[in-house]
């Protein structure tokens, strides 16, 4: 594996140190809750857009997608669909209410409407959520780092947790949508350098039309499923229907991105930030997935492992299992060998059947590929320690460090150590704020605004600590960007639901949706946990829909049940 030159270190650290650096610079002495808490309410619309979509796009983003269309094709991008749906309904109806209100955390508006409970309980679901989301958000790069370049893990942990929370703690929210601004135009150029690189690294007669064949010859372009089968996570209905309502939530309640459109200047350019990010996510997305088909049309001609993760292979050779490995490793050269042939006969034309004879061929590979996971597991067992076996999250990674230029190599690196940083810092940001605001201030006698301002920022500093802490102890799951995203699936419905309680079914009060969601909760964990040991078959999307359904319709039942037992603050 080719080592980290002094070139790629430098590019990394003047990057990043640029980055942090400028961020507590220029956001340095906000003395007073609107400066620290809402940036002065300040921001244009392009940098709320941008960091909105540097909040959504974490490290995570750039490691595991591009390895989810490496392995799955580009379907995972229907998981999308839902996003524009929803920046419509959130400028429509969220943030005109959320600024008529003059609120700095979405959960402020729940006691208005309901009371003080159904506030508090709101808050404290979107902090369990989010305080994990944060930690994983700095374990996903550090441990896919770790493994690749050798790097510390605890070191890595804590060195990115320490850089986050420096300028997020120092300059609150104006700190994290200013360094989040730079750290997407880092990121954009990084995934572009990235995807011409590997176009151009192709053998010579391969054009890019060429090459999207090959992977439509693989499966890999297959974009829509419009299937109502459970059994596949990513369809174009689970994506409309769930995803629309998991985005709802994510956007319209969850505070880490409620607290960047609140800092903008006026209602306008909140919405155009937000349009701005429906406008933009999809194709974004579309484009890092069309980053891992590349990656596999690549390693169509360039041999792969069979295993990408470095530490599972030397586990495994170094185990009773080494000889079963080496021969899948060879049947792994031969079926490469033999696709070299088929694919020279499919660009040729020579062959009309050649397509069917590739996606045979990396069917065998892929099953080969299976095979080599199980080896990998038995090894790990036998040896008594943990490795991870499934190898997506490692595809990209392993593809930037064996065949980029130096210097480049160092840019990939700050792209995903920026989006791993901007991702944190909008948590960290939106943690304190709702603790400060929704917990202490609520909950104690008044304070000064320089108090408030200094308790915000030891409420951060604590989350910052409790996510590295997080960090430190997290495992990987089968793929970091679905562990995110069911994180919040298992979260996002019953708080979505208490949110359209509040905008639309006036009839409903306090009582009723405290108790419907405390219901709700204990009865979507109950579902996912049924669907992990396959009891049932739910896929974690649609337990946005199906959590936010559950809360409305108990809520609705027990305000009809007991009408008369419950008061409201009327807005």
């Amino acid at each position: 594996m080719q080592t980290i030159s002094w070139i790629d270190w430098t590019v990394l650290g003047i990057t990043l140190i640029a980055i942090v650096t400028y961020g507590t610079y220029q956001t340095r002495g906000s003395k007073n809750v609107q400066d620290y808490l809402k940036g002065g309410n300040t921001s244009k619309w392009w940098t709320i857009g941008l960091s909105v979509m540097a909040t959504q796009a974490s490290a995570i983003t750039f490691l595991s997608t591009p390895g989810q269309a490496f392995h799955s094709g580009m379907g995972f991008v229907q998981f999308y669909f839902g996003l524009p749906i929803a920046m419509i309904v959130i400028c429509v109806v969220f943030i005109p209410l959320y600024h008529r209100l003059k609120v700095y955390t979405a959960y402020e508006f729940l006691e208005n409407r309901f009371d003080l409970k159904t506030r508090t309980l709101a808050a404290i679901l979107f902090l369990i959520q989010r305080g994990l989301a944060a930690g994983i958000t700095i374990f996903a790069p550090a441990i896919i780092l770790s493994v690749v370049l050798g790097w510390d893990l605890l070191t890595l942990n804590i060195v990115i947790g320490l850089l986050v929370i420096i300028y997020t703690v120092s300059g609150g929210t104006r700190a994290v949508n200013v360094t989040q601004k730079h750290q997407m135009v880092v990121i954009f150029i990084g995934m572009l350098v990235a995807f011409f690189l590997i176009v151009d690294k192709l053998p010579q007669d391969i054009t890019f039309s060429k090459a999207l064949d090959i992977a439509g010859a693989s499966g890999k372009m297959e974009v829509l499923d419009f299937s109502f089968n459970l059994d596949n996570r990513y369809t174009f209905w689970s994506g409309i229907i769930g995803g629309t309502f998991l985005m709802l939530s994510y956007f319209g309640t969850d505070q880490s991105q409620v607290q960047r459109y609140l800092s903008g200047k006026s209602v306008k350019e909140m919405q155009l930030g937000l349009i701005f990010n429906g406008l933009l996510k999809v194709p974004m997305q579309f484009f890092i997935l069309l980053v891992g088909v590349m990656v596999f049309v690549f390693y169509q001609f360039n041999e792969a492992p069979v295993n990408f993760n470095p530490t599972a292979t030397e586990v495994v050779l170094n185990s009773e299992f080494a000889n079963d490995y080496k021969i899948l490793q060879k049947e792994q050269k031969d079926i490469f060998n033999d696709k070299q042939k088929i694919i020279e006969a499919f660009i040729n034309s020579d062959n009309p059947q050649a397509s069917k004879y590739i996606a045979i061929a990396n069917k065998a590979n892929d099953e080969l590929r299976i095979e080599a996971r199980d080896l990998i597991d038995k090894a790990s067992k036998s040896e008594g320690i943990k490795i991870e076996s499934n190898d997506k999250d490692y595809v990209f990674i392993h593809f930037i460090i064996n065949n980029l230029p130096r210097g480049l190599i160092g840019l990939l690196l700050a792209v995903i150590l920026s989006a791993a940083m901007s991702s944190t810092a909008s948590e960290l940001n939106a943690l304190g704020s709702t603790t400060t605001i929704d917990l202490y201030k609520r909950n104690t006698s008044e304070k000064t605004e320089e108090q408030m301002v200094k308790a915000s920022k030891w409420f951060t500093f604590a989350w910052g600590i409790i996510a590295i802490g997080v960090a430190c102890i997290a495992n990987l799951a089968e793929n970091l960007i679905q562990l995110v995203n069911i994180i919040g699936s298992i979260f996002y419905g019953n708080v979505l639901g208490i949110f359209l309680l509040a905008f639309f079914f006036k009839f409903v009060k306090g009582n009723a949706v405290f108790i419907g969601a405390l219901i709700t909760q204990g009865i979507v964990i109950g579902l996912y946990l049924l669907d992990l040991y396959e009891y049932i078959n739910l896929p974690f999307l649609w337990l946005n829909f199906v959590g936010c359904a559950i809360v409305i319709t108990i809520a609705c039942l027990l305000q009809l049940i007991n009408k008369n037992n419950d008061t409201r603050i009327t807005t």
